[in-house]
């Protein structure tokens, strides 16, 4: 994935990590895959973008591999799938997990792509552009290499949507407000303006489908939201002394009562090259 602004998370320059931290973020890469909220936001996506037999598809900031490889499998023998990451150590982790299907996994710039103009015949971008410095250079970048009559499908984040329901409305709101300080308002909204960015662009057919991503207890919000996960090393909090443990108090005292629910919308929005 392209660097992010905000130098203060791993997810900054994955390269520049410590090994079994590189480990740790590519294995939560991996877990947030298999989660039923992000499976059912790819159904979407994957139902959106309608990959076809015998097409070449690119997936910018393909992580360890997993939509690449399913996406070969909906191209066929016949077709093929780039899988661009701008880490090397997750592009590596990706072969460790390569199964033999039509995969060619690249590390790169997505703002930057190294592949001729009209290469593809579609873009799988997932949670990517939210950590560019400017996502319409990186949209662009993305339909140069894509042909016309290609696809592209976006999927991001609105981090502005999230919210909590069975904890202190105050607390969480300071947690809350903690996390959008880290964001930039581009990345906090990137979900919700794609749409607006594919307009732009002047894509035909643009369609933009919100899904709103239910957790109904702290385990299973965990492994998607960072500030539910305990296991996120308490140097990384920049909340005042005590909010971080009174926060996990509460949410812990909340999975246990059964009333625990966190929601956020992650958005598909594809569009098609005239």
């Amino acid at each position: 994935m392209k660097p992010a602004q905000i130098e203060r998370t791993p997810w900054a320059d994955l390269d520049s990590q410590p090994s079994e931290m590189t480990a740790m973020l590519v294995a939560a890469l991996e877990s947030m895959g298999r989660h039923p909220e992000i499976r059912r936001v790819r159904e979407t996506a994957m139902a959106a973008m309608r990959p076809q037999p015998g097409e070449r598809l690119l997936d910018a900031g393909a992580g360890a591999g997993d939509v690449a490889r399913r996406l070969a499998a909906a191209v066929g023998p016949t077709g093929e799938v780039l899988a661009l990451d701008h880490s090397a150590a997750t592009t590596a982790a990706a072969l460790r997990r390569h199964d033999g299907s039509n995969v060619r996994y690249l590390t790169g710039d997505v703002s930057a792509i190294d592949l001729p103009d009209d290469t593809v015949d579609g873009v799988w971008c997932e949670r990517v552009l939210q950590h560019v410095d400017d996502a319409d250079a990186a949209i662009t970048e993305l339909i140069r290499v894509t042909r016309p009559g290609g696809r592209l499908c976006l999927v991001d984040t609105d981090w502005t949507s999230l919210a909590f329901d069975g904890v202190p409305g105050r607390l969480a709101r300071t947690i809350v407000a903690d996390m959008h300080g880290r964001l930039t308002p581009r990345q906090r909204d990137m979900g919700r303006s794609l749409r607006r960015r594919l307009v732009s662009q002047r894509l035909a057919q643009v369609t933009a489908t919100p899904v709103t991503c239910l957790f109904g207890d702290p385990a299973s919000a965990a492994v998607v939201l960072p500030m539910v996960n305990p296991n996120v090393p308490a140097d990384a909090w920049t909340t005042a002394p005590g909010v971080r443990d009174a926060w996990f108090s509460d949410v812990e005292s909340a999975g246990a009562r059964g009333d625990f629910l966190a929601v956020l919308t992650i958005w598909v929005v594809t569009g098609t090259l005239d």
